[in-house]
């Protein structure tokens, strides 16, 4: 065929708008080639993000737009996700086995900001990405109870810590080196030098996405993070309540200051559904998240609703992610997911892993 037909197939891909992506995926460079044998063409499509839930229905959708073409024939649609490592500050050097690091921030405590990390991890995960979970609030480290493990990390050779994994995740937390009821009663020096080393001194196997759950608010913890740690971007939990988001934009500004990306809100609690009746309300407002979102020009990620069954299932060391992934809420944990990690994908590279260090000496 001539390149004529080539430039058909292209104007029928660019007709799809990819959900996650917001924009065509021939625009998007995701389209990495296109064959034609006669009337049968093949195409190649590698996103940057993890999409093991979407794959069936994107090559429906383009299968759908291509078979409009006059004298299409077989039509043979491949699909895989390839992540890369993106930019961090200025100044910070990114970690060798750890392509992205996430931040899941609030300006206060009690929206939910640890069960969406843990679930966002698993999501991540579940959507073909390796993943790993820093528990980043040596105060109060909830993620061993909540990946429903209590092991002991090992060290191999003395100097470093393994990872526990639970539910094919990689994790860390201050929480595996205490008893759980033993107070860190430590001033904010001892808190920032124990999150560099849980940070750096873990022996992290090639992880896509480390996502850091950070403690409410925007003191030591974060300015430690946002100055000495490669953060890719950042997700800010809030509910919708006024007193919320008037916290959340705190750490929203915070991020911004240090030239760290917003991936997006995530808004929790932002909505109730009576187990008994099925009854839906509004408790704590309606939409903050949506117009905080627009109002600072960033990604809504999603809302997630006040449930009964994502605490108790947490709190119980199974999250819904993981013992039901089928549910409602399973699939809203993985539509967020895919959107923080699409938003993630569209921005500036980082090279430096790919090239091996230069060293000069002087023999």
């Amino acid at each position: 065929m001539s390149d004529l037909s080539k430039t058909q197939v292209e104007n029928a891909l660019k007709e799809y708008i990819d959900p996650y992506l917001q924009r065509d995926l021939i625009s998007a460079k995701a389209v990495k080639r296109i064959d034609i044998d006669d009337s049968k063409v093949t195409v190649k499509v590698v996103l940057g993000f993890p999409a093991k839930g979407y794959e069936p229905d994107l090559k429906k959708a383009l299968a759908k737009k291509l078979s409009a073409i006059e004298g299409i024939g077989d039509i043979e649609i491949a699909v895989e996700s390839k992540v890369a490592a993106h930019a961090v500050q200025q100044g910070v050097e990114a970690f060798k086995n750890v392509k992205n690091i996430i931040a899941v921030a609030s300006g206060k405590g009690g929206v939910g900001k640890s069960t969406v990390a843990v679930n966002l991890a698993l999501a991540l995960s579940a959507e073909g990405a390796t993943v790993g979970i820093l528990d980043a609030d040596i105060y109060g480290p909830s993620q061993p109870r909540m990946l429903g493990v209590s092991a002991k990390p090992e060290s191999l050779d003395g100097r470093s810590l393994e990872p526990i994994v639970s539910y094919h995740i990689q994790s860390m937390s201050i929480g595996y080196l205490i008893d759980e009821e033993t107070p860190m009663i430590w001033r904010g020096p001892m808190v920032t030098q124990a999150l560099e080393q849980l940070l750096k001194d873990t022996n992290w196997q090639q992880l896509d996405y480390l996502v850091v759950d950070l403690p409410p608010g925007t003191g030591d913890t974060q300015l430690t993070l946002a100055q000495k740690i490669p953060v890719s971007g950042a997700i800010i939990v809030t509910t919708p309540q006024d007193i919320a988001l008037l916290d959340a934009r705190k750490g929203l500004k915070m991020f911004e200051k240090v030239n760290i990306p917003i991936l997006g809100i995530v808004e929790n609690m932002s909505i109730h559904i009576c187990s008994q009746c099925g009854h839906e309300e509004h408790i704590f407002g309606d939409g903050g998240g949506l117009r905080m979102a627009e109002q600072y020009n960033v990604a809504f990620l999603g809302g997630l609703p006040l449930e009964m069954s994502i605490r108790a299932d947490t709190d119980a060391g199974k999250p819904p992610v993981v013992k039901d992934p089928e549910s409602r809420v399973a699939m809203l944990f993985r539509e967020i997911a895919r959107r923080a990690a699409a938003k993630l994908s569209l921005q500036a590279r980082d090279f430096r892993q790919a090239f091996p260090s230069i060293v000069i000496q002087n023999n």
